[in-house]
C-alpha cells in the first residue's frame, strides 16, 4: 500500500473511547479501532472480557469501565476519568444502546423514558463532556451509532424509533457547532445485524428470510462488517466529512 494512502487510515497514537463495548457491535468497532493502532478505553454494563483479550493481543492497551449511562449524574466524572487515562481522548464511538419492543399503543412509558435516557440523554451528556477536552485540543472524531431507523420506521419500537431519529440529529447539530473548531462528527447506520438487539426478531424465520430477500447483498449484517467504516470516520481518511450518516445496511434502505 501507498505510505500516503496508509497513513490516512492509521490511528498510531490515538486514545478511542467506545461506549457499549462488551459485545456486537461495539466490541467490533473497538477490536477494529486497535487494529488500526488506536488504544481504546471502554465503557459497557458487562465486563468486556472477550473485547479486552482481542485488543490486548493487537498489541494495544485497553481499559474499562463499569458504568450505566442512564445515570446522568454520574457521566461527568466519567467522563474525567475517561480523560485522565491517557491524558486525553480523540475519538468517541457513542454506541451504547437498548430497544423496547410494545405495540405503540401500549408502550410503558417507563421504558420510553429508559430508552431515551440510555440512547439520547446520555449519549448527548458524554459527548458534551468528552466533546470539551475536544474543543479544547482543537481535535476530535465523534460518531455515533444511529440505525438505519434513524431513517425509516419499524414495528412495536416506536421509542427505539423515535431515539435513534434524535441521534441523527444531535449528530446534526454537532457537528454544525464543533465542525469549525476541529471536530468532526459523523454517524454510522446500520442495517439488519447478527446482534443480541435482533435476537428475538431471528427466531421468526419468515422475518428473516423477508428481511434477507430485500437486502441486495442477500445476508444480514456482522459486527465486523462496522469495522472498516468506523476506521474511516475516525481517521484522517474523512478528514472532510462532517455531519453525514453513512448507511451500512446491504442497500436495504434504498431496495
Amino acid at each position: 500500500m501507498n505510505e500516503t494512502i496508509r497513513q490516512l487510515f492509521d490511528l498510531t497514537g490515538r486514545v478511542a473511547l467506545v461506549t457499549g463495548v462488551s459485545r456486537g457491535l461495539g466490541r467490533a468497532m473497538a477490536i477494529g479501532l486497535a487494529g488500526a493502532g488506536a488504544d481504546v478505553i471502554g465503557i459497557s454494563l458487562q465486563e468486556p472480557i472477550e473485547t479486552c483479550k482481542q485488543i490486548e493481543a493487537l498489541g494495544k492497551n485497553f481499559y474499562y469501565f463499569h458504568a450505566d449511562l442512564a445515570e446522568a449524574e454520574k457521566i461527568p466524572e466519567l467522563a474525567r476519568q475517561a480523560i485522565a487515562v491517557h491524558g486525553k481522548v480523540d475519538i468517541l464511538v457513542n454506541n451504547a444502546g437498548i430497544i423496547g419492543l410494545y405495540p405503540a399503543e401500549e408502550y410503558p412509558l417507563e421504558n420510553f423514558d429508559q430508552v431515551f435516557a440510555v440512547n439520547v440523554r446520555g449519549l448527548f451528556l458524554l459527548t458534551q463532556e468528552i466533546g470539551k477536552s475536544m474543543l479544547d485540543r482543537g481535535y476530535g472524531r465523534i460518531i455515533a451509532t444511529c440505525s438505519i431507523q434513524s431513517l425509516i420506521s419499524g414495528i412495536n419500537d416506536s421509542a427505539y424509533v423515535a431515539s435513534k431519529h434524535a441521534v441523527a440529529g444531535l449528530v446534526k447539530a454537532f457537528a454544525a457547532e464543533w465542525g469549525g473548531r476541529g471536530v468532526n462528527v459523523n454517524g454510522i447506520a446500520p442495517g439488519f445485524m447478527v446482534t443480541d438487539n435482533t435476537a428475538n426478531l431471528r427466531k421468526n424465520s419468515d422475518a428473516v428470510a423477508e428481511i434477507t430477500a430485500r437486502v441486495p447483498l442477500h445476508r444480514w449484517g456482522q459486527p465486523e462488517d462496522l469495522m472498516g467504516p468506523v476506521i474511516f470516520l475516525a481517521s484522517e481518511a474523512s478528514r472532510y466529512v462532517n455531519g453525514q450518516l453513512l448507511v451500512v445496511d446491504g442497500g436495504y434502505v434504498i431496495a
